[in-house]
């Protein structure tokens, strides 16, 4: 019911737009467009701001164990490459 509506009004807008000359009628089309599009921009804000608050936020103390552990693994990973790259004497 819905669609048939829409098409029924974006008929009748297509045509006030025919008939009201170049100018109105660009002015008016630009209108609709723009306002369109801002109305989409700000829909997708809102759904961007309410997925961030759906979103769990992140452990501190998590992250900074799991930051420790890198560091960790990271130093762990440099004295095994020194000690494979040290001369052995003959």
């Amino acid at each position: 019911m819905y669609l048939i509506l829409s098409i029924f009004l974006a008929s009748i807008l297509g045509l006030i737009l025919l008939i009201s000359g170049p100018w109105v009628g660009g002015i008016l089309a630009f209108g609709i467009i723009a306002g369109c599009m801002f109305r989409g921009l700000y829909l997708l804000n809102d759904i961007h701001r309410r997925l961030l608050n759906d979103l769990p936020r992140a452990d501190k103390a998590k992250e900074v164990y799991e930051n420790y552990l890198k560091e960790k693994r990271g130093t762990i990973k440099d004295k095994e490459m020194d000690s494979h790259h040290q001369k052995r004497p003959e």
